[in-house]
């Protein structure tokens, strides 16, 4: 059974914003006004539900925020929904959703990352329609490095649309941009220069298989239900494999080693013809680095490992789109990553 894509988006369809697991504060609203102009600059209505409150860490009570994710994307005028971005227990959302009306929908694209990995990944498993991982409503007004694309080309691409995305090899070490300070900025600050990593021993990486994965933190918690099922997604979808992909937002190596052991367990990685591991700034600890932790884990896949690739909650984003069929290059001299929409 293919992957569904959902139709190109074309200037005057409407764009859904909705936060599935935090809100904005009132602080960061002209941030989000700022990404929304910008949407809508693009030629697109922006149409913004109730579920947006930053007060708390939930937008809204788990029954409001389920109930308005699921009209927006059973609604046949509502062509994409962008979250602003996650946050931190979306999880509570999964048993709400109704997924038999989710897969008779016509697809629609959903975009984000971070805690939407809980609510993009499943989405993808259960109904078969491609999601889009790597940015956010908020991050939306930065000028995308060359060599990357941004959610909004993606979301205009039409089914069979192949592009490849090069690292560019500069990102975000220290910091942090205010919003509430700066809503109108632009420009990523890419201090520190960085290449991707085999970790898993020498020599170059070229493998396909159809993308799959998201934020290590959130996805660790559905690890043996219904919801992270990539062996059957793979069955049924991609019968070629998968190429998985991870990223830890900010827990400490030994946490990250705990959760990836735990997917592993759980059959996550059994049908990876290769992992890819998102850069991240989250914190070492005395007796294991991040990579270790990764290598710890994931070594007895038995497969190529490749960290620092640019998917994670260091800026810049390369964003991946769950079920497209990728192919990774990673070679001393080269690193590349490309999808295709097929």
């Amino acid at each position: 059974m293919s992957v569904r894509y959902p139709r190109p988006l074309r200037p005057g369809d409407r764009i859904g914003v909705t936060s599935p697991s935090s809100g904005v504060p009132e602080e960061l609203s002209e941030r989000l006004a700022v990404a929304v102009r910008d949407v809508e600059a693009r030629g697109y209505e922006v149409v913004t539900g109730r579920c947006m409150d930053g007060g708390g860490h939930i937008s809204a009570p788990a029954a409001d925020r389920a109930a308005e994710l699921t009209a927006m994307l059973t609604d046949p005028g509502i062509r994409a929904v962008v979250p602003p971005w996650g946050g931190e227990t979306a999880i509570d959302l999964l048993p709400l959703l109704d997924w038999d009306r989710l897969r008779a929908a016509e697809p629609t694209w959903v975009v984000g990352y971070s805690d939407m990995s809980t609510v993009m990944t499943p989405l993808t498993l259960l109904t078969g329609v491609a999601t889009v991982h790597g940015n956010n409503l908020m991050d939306t007004p930065y000028r995308v490095p060359q060599g990357l694309v941004s959610w909004l080309d993606i979301v205009t691409a039409p089914p069979g649309h192949r592009f490849t995305q090069l690292p560019p090899e500069r990102h975000r070490a220290t910091g942090y941009d205010d919003y509430a300070e700066h809503p109108e900025v632009r420009t990523f600050t890419l201090d520190t220069p960085g290449r991707w990593t085999r970790l898993d021993g020498d020599g170059g990486v070229d493998v396909e298989g159809r993308l799959i994965g998201g934020c290590t933190e959130m996805l660790s918690n559905l690890t043996g239900t219904p919801y992270l099922d990539t062996s059957s997604f793979a069955r049924t979808h991609a019968p070629e494999g998968l190429l998985v992909y991870v990223e830890a937002g900010g827990h400490d190596a030994l946490t990250i080693c705990r959760n990836l052991h735990g997917m592993r367990l759980a059959g996550f990685f059994d049908t990876a013809n290769a992992v890819l591991v998102g850069r991240t700034s989250a914190p070492d600890t005395s007796s294991l680095t991040q990579h270790q932790a990764v290598l710890d884990a994931l070594g007895p896949l038995n497969v190529p490992i490749v960290a620092d690739v640019e998917c994670g909650h260091v800026p810049p984003y390369l964003p991946l789109v769950n079920g497209a069929l990728g192919r990774v290059v990673h070679t001393s001299t080269r690193s590349e990553l490309t999808q295709t929409l097929d």
